[in-house]
């Protein structure tokens, strides 16, 4: 964790003098550098999380954890303006990436203790066990499904809003920050709906999550209220993310705790997958075809969803392997 954040800090510095000096390539490359660093602070905290709680807790406190990303998205997309305004654009890189030092100067001297893991090293042969766990590929594919749902609602509801219902685009982008923004209710809502509700069971969660948002994101673009509009966004953005709050601590339980780290790292692999290819592929459809149809298509990777969701496992009744 450490390292990492260091890394991410680095590369705000090198971000920060590539964009100072113009040299967009320079920025790129910094940008890539920080986003390996990210994805390790974001998959070491989830593990020392789960580490830190015995396992009755341990979905509401990953799913606490999670919703720090929604929270991040909203400080960065409030504050990056105001800043970019202040000091200049490359400025960002310095000031939010400097945020996640002072997290770590923080984090240090709490967390001496936390996390530890009992046993020998995993051999090789037990992280190919991880990527051979037909139930790990099973929650990953649910993993992949949300976030794909989630950033293409989050891509093009704007861009339906304006150019289809005729709102203005300020007004668009209120709305449809709505639909993230729900999401600090439902990933810190998605551990304690699985461990006290449903007594741990994890499956009904993610099977409920995809069964209401296949019809609310499918017919999307059928309502013209912008209050019903809004409505739907608040109920589908909430039900989509309990999917992925309680994801990471689904996949972990899958495997065996030795290798928990390495499943959780697969699960964030193939999300952030489905967040790339999402809003790419959502505009290639709407531009062949239109709105109603990537809304359809849309909805239509929600049934598949319910359809995986149906046959996920739960953690305790099944065998690792």
């Amino acid at each position: 964790m450490a390292f990492a954040v260091i890394i991410l800090f680095l590369a705000g510095v090198w971000g920060w003098m590539a964009g100072r000096n113009g040299d967009y390539r320079a920025v790129i490359a910094s940008r890539a550098v920080g986003g390996v660093a990210y994805v390790v602070v974001w998959n070491a905290g989830i593990d020392i999380v789960s580490r830190s709680v015995e396992p009755s807790r341990r979905a509401t406190a990953v799913g606490v954890f999670t919703a720090s990303g929604p929270v991040g998205f909203a400080l960065g997309q409030g504050m990056g303006p105001l800043v970019a305004a202040w000091f200049g654009w490359p400025a960002i890189f310095l000031a939010f990436n400097g945020i996640a030092l002072v997290g770590l100067v923080l984090f240090w001297p709490t967390s001496r203790g936390l996390g530890h893991s009992s046993g020998d090293t995993p051999t090789l042969a037990e992280f190919r066990d991880v990527l051979r766990n037909k139930n790990v590929w099973l929650v990953g594919g649910l993993g992949f499904l949300g976030y794909s749902l989630y950033l293409f609602v989050n891509s093009w509801g704007a861009s339906y809003l304006t150019q289809e219902v005729g709102l203005s685009l300020g007004l668009s982008g209120v709305l449809v920050a709505v639909f993230p923004a729900i999401g600090i209710l439902a990933r810190v809502s998605s551990g304690p709906l699985s461990d006290r509700l449903f007594s741990g069971r994890r499956q009904p969660i993610v099977f409920g999550s995809f069964f209401i948002a296949a019809p609310l994101v499918a017919g999307f673009t059928y309502l013209q209220s912008v209050t019903v509009l809004i409505t739907m966004l608040l109920v589908a953005g909430f039900a989509i993310q309990l999917t992925l709050g309680l994801s990471f601590t689904y996949v972990r339980e899958l495997v065996d705790p030795r290798v928990a780290a390495t499943a959780v790292a697969f699960q964030t692999s193939v999300g952030l997958a489905g967040a790339f290819i999402a809003p790419i592929a959502g505009g290639a459809v709407v531009d062949i075809a239109g709105f109603d149809t990537a809304f359809l298509v849309a909805g239509g990777l929600a049934v598949l969803g319910v359809t995986l969701a149906w046959w996920a496992p739960e953690p305790a009744k099944q065998q690792v392997g």
